[in-house]
């Protein structure tokens, strides 16, 4: 009786342990996905509105010259950023007022996507220049950037701010596609026998939630451009 006492015991004791160790592993994983984001995601925005004051704060550069203002009306940021340079934040109104995310070069996890938040393809054009400016961002861990990039709908603004103002885009549609699928980044997304000459934007990010499988890709067209001199563009005040 004694033996089977103590085998009793020993098979409770790893019980026990088993059920400590599944609950430390939910835990964790609760910290992960959804605490762990929540708090880089508010680091993430506090990151880009702390940039956003830094470039308000510099002088204001003098107005353009009417003569040259057709040609100045969306100036492109003339060197590609290296991997991890800062060069501008993304705000979008349908992910609330808060929504700042900084944007660097590159699209690495190490240097770029998990550190900071969005990154941006090399070798794609600059926000504001003629074919696709292309980006990727997690869309969950590490702040999950463009967690909520599924909810966009027809018309929404997706405004770029650099030091020289902010690029509107405006969102046109969404694809499901493969990784393999890397079409997506071409001058003229989806069509890529098009002539090129327009300009657009590209996001992607990994679909669904919490695979590899596929990617999912936002695509939207250029609108307009708003010196800082100006103040932000009325595109910031809603999701209108």
């Amino acid at each position: 009786m004694r033996s089977r006492g103590r085998g009793t015991s020993v098979f409770g004791v790893v019980g026990e342990l088993l059920i400590t160790a599944g609950v430390v592993v939910l835990l964790y994983v609760v910290w992960q996905l959804w605490v762990g984001d929540a708090i880089q995601g508010a680091q993430n925005n506090a990151a880009g509105a702390e940039l956003s004051q830094e470039w308000d704060s510099l002088p204001v550069p003098e107005p353009t010259p009417v003569e040259e203002e057709a040609e100045a009306a969306a100036p492109v940021i003339a060197d590609e950023p290296s991997d991890g340079e800062l060069f501008g934040v993304m705000r979008i109104p349908r992910f609330g007022e808060d929504y700042a995310v900084p944007m660097a070069g590159g699209v690495s996890r190490a240097v770029t996507l998990d550190p900071i938040g969005i990154g941006h393809y090399p070798g794609t054009p600059m926000p504001g220049d003629i074919g696709n400016v292309a980006l990727a961002a997690h869309r969950t861990t590490y702040g999950a950037p463009f967690n909520r990039i599924a909810e966009l709908q027809l018309g929404d603004a997706i405004v770029i701010e650099t030091s020289d103002g902010w690029y509107t885009y405006r969102f046109r549609t969404l694809e499901y596609v493969t990784p393999s699928q890397v079409d997506v980044l071409d001058a003229v997304p989806q069509l890529s026998a098009t002539p090129d000459g327009e300009r657009y934007l590209t996001m992607t990010s990994c679909s669904p939630m919490f695979s590899l499988a596929e990617r999912i890709v936002a695509y939207s067209v250029f609108d307009s451009f708003q010196p800082r001199a100006d103040g932000p563009p009325a595109a910031l005040e809603g999701t209108a």
